[in-house]
């Protein structure tokens, strides 16, 4: 294969892959310059070809997809689980100007900056904050669960983006609970093996809307594509 790096006025760099087919196998390299943007769609090209023209809802097949695009998994087309109206509730919380909190620094990395300026939102990750290690000792509970005390202080709507602890959920559970908060969306999306499916079964059986991969499956980058997502349909 050939490949080239280029650059042109206003563009940045970017690659020419020159195509050609492997023998026997018969695999194609795509011939086409691939523009992060020409990969970006030629991907959501293949995912589509592949689900086979499976019948989504309109509103959550992006989120979906775009999951499906950032894992290249595709069992979360079965086992991401949507409340009615969590698309919608989401929408409104994010046009008004919502803001996010994740869990983990790496989330709110992922998720696309200037789409949250866009709709004039905020993101917030509390977990390196002084105050929160400090209290998280003092109770010997975990940052995540601090982080998501803090964050019940935040007056606006709040949308929670969880991708890697499933003791964020259930301290959110909690404060839902007690009536200390009430979310404009929960994505919960932890990974893992202690505590993590049992956490999500916990936040689906509230009044609250929320998007949930069930089982073990999740992580940062999952919470991160769900809100990049609806960024995108906002």
């Amino acid at each position: 294969m050939v490949m080239k790096t280029c650059a042109t006025p206003g563009s940045g760099l970017y690659m020419y892959l020159i195509n050609y087919t492997i023998e026997p196998e018969g695999y194609t390299i795509y011939m086409h310059i691939m523009k992060p943007s020409d990969i970006e769609a030629k991907s959501f090209e293949i995912i589509g070809r592949e689900l086979g023209g499976r019948p989504f809802d309109k509103l959550q097949e992006p989120v979906i997809k775009r999951v499906i695009h950032t894992t290249a998994d595709f069992d979360y087309a079965d086992n991401l689980c949507f409340s009615e109206d969590a698309i919608t509730r989401a929408l409104t919380c994010i046009r008004g100007g919502a803001c996010i909190v994740t869990d983990t620094q790496m989330a709110m990395a992922g998720i696309n900056k200037a789409a949250l300026k866009k709709q004039g939102c905020e993101i917030h990750c509390f977990m390196a904050d002084a105050d929160v290690a400090e209290k998280a000792a003092e109770e010997g509970i975990t940052r995540a669960a601090v982080s998501m005390r803090k964050a019940s202080l935040i007056k606006e709507p709040v949308i929670f983006a969880v991708g890697n602890a499933p003791t964020a959920l259930l301290e959110l559970e909690r404060l839902i609970k007690q009536g200390c908060i009430s979310p404009g969306l929960i994505i919960g999306v932890p990974v893992g093996f202690v505590n993590v499916t049992e956490s999500k079964d916990m936040i689906m059986k509230l009044d609250i809307p929320f998007i949930v991969a069930k089982g073990r499956k999740g992580g940062s980058n999952v919470a991160a594509a769900i809100v990049n997502a609806l960024l995108y349909m906002a």
